[in-house]
């Protein structure tokens, strides 16, 4: 065997820098399913039965050109055992890899090769549109780090939405202040919303599904709904679905939640993506010509650009830039456990029920409820961010350590001190009244911060400025929170401090 070329459950492109130069004469590809690195996260279902479902669609689709593929199924023993294993038996003059999306996995694999005597060979993954060194290069020299900069940068290079003096289109660079709308009392229904194509499962998928059930029966989440695209061909479905049915009404309501509608306006692209179905740039190339062609509004389509060109590249450069220690990071010194309703919706804050339980049904939330809803009772209640990070890490379909961890301990959890965002992001439960309907028949009041009716989201909200109002008055963009915790007498204080104590106790559990 002249060439062993890794694919892991992440890289699912025939396209990608793994295969450059593939002789099928010589060459073989190498997949592993990692059933102790799920178990060990103790990953939920659908985020399991996806992995799973697309690494052996991909390894069919090998199958058909003719591709040798060494696959492992699900078995005992850790990924890195059975590479080295393999490179026992096989022999490869060299292994061939594309950069691994996860700084941990990435030194395993290199310790495994190197350990085994076989020359290594490591590629960039040209998924991205910006390299380690690329973003290594934007960040050098500056004191601070935003995704502003960034982005403009990449719109520049990669000569999207710009009109024709290299300017950016329409005038504007961002057009986030017209996409924050709310859905008012009329609800989602009244603007056209339509269900985001669903794939039901074929023989193969299906299979994995009741393999999955019956090999973690104690994992959370459910299958019953599984209907996640699997393969390249399917995800390219659900890109033109997007594109022709919610993009258009995405910038509008991206910001809008509503009690039992897990999709709304969204693209469900974003497992598609960090799978390597779809590369980020036909799908920026397709929301930029449905502008072009009229079809969709410039600051729906820039919104949704700036997610992927902006958001998702910065992470990742950020992650990259700042393991492996990241990790680890916790500024503002969180310690709680994890809430158990964490793992099951049992509470009555409906916000929470309400994101959390679509959490385990579809393994998917969309960004507001992951930044402004669970994310933002954990910091408020001050939840170890590692905690934290490991939840999203295993609940989420599209959650991978590059992507989440930066999204989570950084944008999420303030944990990083200012390294991902310039500022907490922390709200009281009225912004979540604003924002969607949950509030309506809740049992708690948004406006209220101490007594039995308070919403916890608020009284937490308060506490959060008290506990740590020196660190936050240094912070400009935080100063009109700051300042009003200058009409909180002491007596008010002290009542919002004793009823966000009792709230922690009870979070705890006996």
């Amino acid at each position: 065997m002249r060439n062993l070329v890794l694919v892991l459950g992440d890289q699912l492109d025939r396209r990608s820098a793994a295969f450059d130069g593939f002789d099928p004469a010589q060459d073989a590809a190498w997949m592993a399913e990692a059933p102790h690195e799920s178990t060990a996260l103790r990953s939920s279902l659908p985020r399991i039965a996806l992995f799973l479902a697309c690494m052996r669609h991909f390894r069919d689709a090998l199958h058909v050109e003719g591709l040798r593929v060494e696959y492992h199924p699900r078995g005992s023993g850790p990924l890195v055992e059975r590479l080295g294993a393999d490179l026992a038996r096989l022999r490869p003059q060299t292994v061939v890899l594309m950069e691994p999306g996860d700084w941990g996995l990435r030194e395993a694999l290199r310790r495994t090769v190197r350990g085994s005597g076989v020359a290594l060979i490591e590629r960039e993954d040209r998924h991205f549109l910006c390299s380690h060194d690329g973003f290594a290069a934007h960040a050098r020299g500056r004191k601070q780090l935003r995704m502003e900069f960034f982005y403009r940068e990449m719109r520049r290079k990669h000569g999207v939405l710009l009109d024709a003096d290299g300017g950016p289109e329409g005038g504007e660079w961002n057009y986030d202040a017209e996409n924050r709308k709310s859905f008012g009392r009329d609800g989602p229904g009244a603007l056209g919303l339509a269900a985001p194509v669903a794939f039901p499962p074929d023989a193969l998928t299906q299979a994995v599904l009741e393999e999955v059930a019956a090999a973690c029966p104690d994992h959370p989440g459910s299958i019953a709904d599984f209907d996640w695209p699997v393969t390249r061909a399917q995800a390219l479905q659900a890109l033109a679905d997007f594109i022709d049915h919610r993009l258009a009404a995405f910038g509008d309501w991206q910001d809008a939640m509503w009690s039992g509608e897990p999709w709304l306006f969204h693209s469900r692209l974003s497992a598609a993506l960090n799978l390597k179905l779809l590369d980020p740039r036909e799908v920026i190339g397709a929301a930029e010509a449905a502008y072009r062609a009229g079809r969709a509004p410039l600051a729906a389509v820039e919104g949704f650009v700036r997610q992927i060109l902006g958001w998702r590249e910065y992470v990742r450069g950020i992650y990259w830039l700042q393991m492996p220690d990241y990790i680890d990071r916790n500024t503002l010194g969180a310690t709680e456990p994890l809430p158990a309703l964490y793992w099951t919706g049992d509470t009555d804050m409906a916000c929470l029920r309400d994101a959390v339980r679509q959490t385990l049904r579809y393994g998917y939330a969309h960004h507001i409820q992951r930044l402004m809803v669970t994310g933002l009772f954990a910091l408020l209640v001050g939840v170890d961010p590692r905690e934290v990070h490991r939840w999203y890490l295993a609940v989420y379909v599209d959650a991978h350590e590059w992507v989440e961890l930066p999204n989570t301990l950084g944008m999420s959890q303030y944990a990083d001190g200012g390294v991902m965002a310039s500022k907490p992001y922390i709200a009281s439960g009225r912004y979540i009244a604003r924002m969607g309907n949950h509030c309506t028949g809740c049992r708690y009041d948004p406006a209220l911060s101490t007594g039995a009716k308070a919403c916890p989201f608020t009284t937490l909200y308060w506490d959060f400025l008290l506990r740590h109002e020196a660190r936050l008055a240094a912070n400009p963009r935080m100063g009109m929170q700051v300042r009003n915790l200058g009409r909180l007498d002491a007596e008010t204080r002290a009542a919002i401090r004793q009823q966000a104590g009792a709230l922690r106790t009870a979070l705890r559990g006996p």
